[in-house]
């Protein structure tokens, strides 16, 4: 069936009249179309907003980051083996150790969050910060997170050695409990203990973390274990001395942990390292299987519009059979009879995935504002998502436009 350029215009033009003839029911059926496109869309650009924002937060630390934990970020808690069960807690050992024997690593952090049941809390006068979080730490956080400090110092070697009751405190606990007071030399309470404000951090941008460097309270790491010895969770942010480095400062780590842990030669590692890299082909997993969900949620709406676009030709078939009738015989191929129906079709359809398409993005521009994601325009999904539509009135109008098409003229003329 090979159709003439004017013969796809007539039907275009004859397919747009009809919808304007029955505007109500064309409306009816571009809804269920719209409401699975817009769907895709929606969900589409605030996953990649969520993607982005991991991807963001990963980024902050440098791309040159090296985590030794205990266990790998993506354990399963539930199928650890004895000997995964009884590993060592992370050191400090470790941290000396590393920082010792590996020529390629600029810069080493042992880190510990200390979180009091009920939430931590902080005061200074009548002001209090409610459940901040308390980082024990080196001095070499700074350099090893890209922090920055915004007042007096951080951290200093002297605060370590001599266990000194001194924090630095993130942007968002100084804004709550000084308001406008210079905080340096003050005296606040954390958890009931008294500790001296040296320095206050620069605020840091998170996506995602409404715990962050701006809500956190830094104390020193040997202070912390003097206060809360019972927690050992302590993990160890690396920075190799580059990107181009970071597998040569890896078999580093490896070398001296295995030293410094008593690894037999002939035994698995007893500690996990990850990388950024590692992180966001974590992250991209996850967001595959949401991808899949969303798919799989979506099409059930784009199946009942599907269905609505039949249903609704069928309709119309029925309603213009005369009109058919007259057609045919004044000369109309069976090819321009599909072409009409068929164009119909698609065009409620495509009109459908239009207005999904934008109703979509509205959608997650929205959302991902709110949330604070970056605004993301999922191009793929924009350009798959009226594919898609079009296709559903394709695959809608086929029987009934080869219904149209097989009737017989002289019975379509005596239809009432």
């Amino acid at each position: 069936m090979i159709l003439t350029p004017i013969e796809i215009k007539d039907a275009i033009l004859m397919a747009l009249q009809s919808l304007r003839g029955s505007k109500f029911r064309s409306a009816l059926t571009i809804l269920g179309v719209m409401i699975g496109v817009s769907s895709v869309i929606g969900l589409a650009s605030i996953i990649n907003g969520l993607d982005g924002a991991f991807n963001e937060e990963i980024d902050n630390s440098g791309s040159n980051s090296i985590f030794v934990q205990r266990f790998a970020f993506d354990v399963d808690w539930d199928d650890l083996t004895d000997e995964e069960r009884n590993r060592p807690w992370i050191t400090v050992d470790d941290a000396i150790a590393i920082q010792e024997n590996c020529p390629h690593v600029s810069g080493v952090s042992p880190e510990n969050h200390y979180y009091e049941r009920g939430g931590n809390i902080a005061k200074y006068k009548n002001r209090k910060a409610n459940r901040p979080s308390i980082k024990g730490c080196w001095p070499q956080f700074l350099k090893v997170n890209n922090a920055a400090v915004k007042m007096g110092r951080f951290i200093s070697d002297l605060d370590v050695q001599y266990r000194r009751f001194t924090c630095v405190l993130g942007s968002d606990i100084t804004d709550v409990l000084f308001d406008g007071e210079n905080p340096l030399g003050k005296e606040i309470r954390v958890n009931n203990v008294r500790m001296e404000v040296v320095g206050v951090l620069d605020k840091k941008e998170s996506n995602l973390d409404d715990n962050s460097y701006n809500n956190m309270i830094f104390i020193p790491l040997s202070t912390k274990d003097k206060l809360y010895s019972w927690d050992k969770a302590l993990s160890l942010m690396v920075q190799a001395d580059s990107y181009e480095n970071i597998e040569i400062a890896k078999q580093e780590i490896i070398g001296a942990l295995r030293i410094s842990r008593n690894v037999p030669f002939n035994k698995p590692n007893n500690f996990a390292l990850s990388t950024q890299d590692n992180l966001k082909e974590f992250v991209g997993d996850i967001t595959k299987y949401i991808y899949i969900a969303m798919i799989v949620i979506t099409s059930v709406g784009l199946m009942v519009g599907g269905i609505g676009v039949m249903n609704i030709m069928l309709v119309s078939v029925t309603e213009r059979t005369r009109e058919i009738g007259v057609r045919k015989a004044i000369g109309a191929k069976r090819s321009n009879i599909i072409l009409q129906f068929l164009t119909e079709a698609m065009t409620l359809s495509a009109a459908g995935g239009v207005i999904g398409i934008l109703s979509g993005i509205l959608l997650g521009v929205v959302v991902n504002a709110m949330l604070g994601f970056p605004l993301s325009l999922p191009t793929f999904w924009i350009v798959l998502g009226f594919i898609v539509s079009v296709s559903v009135g394709l695959v809608s109008g086929i029987y009934p436009a080869y219904k149209a098409a097989l009737l017989d003229p002289i019975e379509a003329l005596r239809y009432e």
